[in-house]
């Protein structure tokens, strides 16, 4: 399999009202694109629990898309709510990828170290958080690209053994 499949995830009260552009997005979308995701699916949705975990159980039960990603609401605000919802769907943590994201923008900021980020699996299906900036997420998704092709390659070939 050449393409594997991924959906982009926004997260944003003003987004999902029309209220701000959402950049992050398709930012992530086409670094996604680039290195052959095909992206099957997007939306935006309010920091709202309830609204984000029914877009990740959409995406992975329903949609049996190989990867998504969240972009918005992992910060300190008490609205930031998608590690929250991320963490309540997923079967299993995958700490390594968000602390991956947190070294890397250490680099750049100290204030990378105040991202709550998460990421997990849930059934053949990677769910990774990424901040709601454009910059922030370009960055963090550069940081951790190759090794989750990797681990998609991981949980496909995993479904197809079973």
């Amino acid at each position: 399999m050449d393409k594997y499949t991924a959906a982009v995830i926004t997260v944003s009260d003003k987004g999902s009202r029309g209220e701000r552009k959402d950049t992050a997005g398709p930012a992530v979308a086409e670094l996604l694109s680039g290195v052959g995701f095909s992206i099957t699916h997007t939306a935006i949705v309010p920091d709202e629990i309830p609204d984000i975990r029914a877009e990740l159980i959409n995406c992975s039960d329903t949609l049996k898309t190989q990867l998504v990603i969240t972009t918005g609401g992992t910060g300190f605000t008490k609205r930031d709510v998608t590690p929250e919802a991320t963490l309540g769907v997923v079967e299993r943590v995958t700490s390594g990828i968000p602390e991956a994201m947190r070294a890397e923008s250490l680099k750049i900021t100290p204030n990378g170290m105040l991202s709550r980020a998460a990421a997990g699996i849930r059934g053949d299906t990677l769910i990774v958080n990424l901040p709601g900036s454009e910059k922030a997420a370009r960055e963090c998704l550069t940081a951790v690209l190759p090794a989750l092709k990797h681990a998609v390659q991981m949980l496909l070939h995993d479904s197809v053994e079973h």
